[in-house]
């Protein structure tokens, strides 16, 4: 049952990058170039080699992939809490694709400075400022009960903390950007939840 969890989490990540990475394509098709990550800080790039330590360490517990056994024990035997994962998971994808739905045109991976589109208010974005972010770490916790080990807990906490870095740099722009009509927004909107 374990190997079926971690299977289904295999599954469930692909669907998560395939999935802003098919809206991006959409996108590019409209000559909206929604892939801006490092355009405007390279610091950006962090990220990168957290995610691919959640990617390997995902994809090694299902391939039995060379991996140092204390960095992948599990915290715990039970089953329950990866079912949790797994549902935790599966949400975060439903409400990656409606955030994406109500992005619209305007969804971008990065600051776009050049072409920034509208101040998108509807939709998720009535209920949270950041929802993509808010589906991230909903998705990555769901791993984390999945796989259980101290590569995911310490990539997730990681990629938490960059992606909070990420919203207050996005929120200076937008401030910047937007004014008051998004000073307004932040009155009404909680940031996450």
């Amino acid at each position: 049952m374990q190997i079926f969890q971690y299977n289904a989490s295999i599954v469930f990540f692909a669907i998560f990058i395939l999935t802003v990475l098919a809206r991006a394509v959409l996108l590019r098709r409209k000559e909206i170039r929604a892939i801006v990550f490092g355009a405007t800080d390279k610091t950006d790039f962090l990220l990168i080699p957290f995610v691919l330590a959640i990617i390997y360490a995902v994809v090694a517990n299902s391939f039995q992939l060379p991996l140092w056994e204390p960095l992948v024990g599990p915290f715990w035997k039970t089953l329950i809490p990866g079912w949790v994962g797994l549902a935790l998971s599966a949400a975060a994808i439903i409400g990656l694709i409606f955030t994406l739905i109500s992005f619209g045109d305007s969804f971008r991976v990065g600051i776009d400075e050049e072409k920034p589109d509208i101040l998108v208010t509807t939709g998720v974005f009535r209920f949270s400022r950041n929802p993509i972010y808010v589906c991230f770490d909903t998705f990555f916790i769901g791993l984390f009960l999945v796989h259980r080990n101290i590569i995911i807990v310490i990539a997730v906490i990681a990629f938490a903390l960059l992606i909070h870095r990420q919203i207050l740099r996005e929120e200076k722009f937008l401030r910047s950007h937007y004014g008051a009509e998004y000073e307004e927004y932040c009155r009404k909107v909680r940031r996450y939840l």
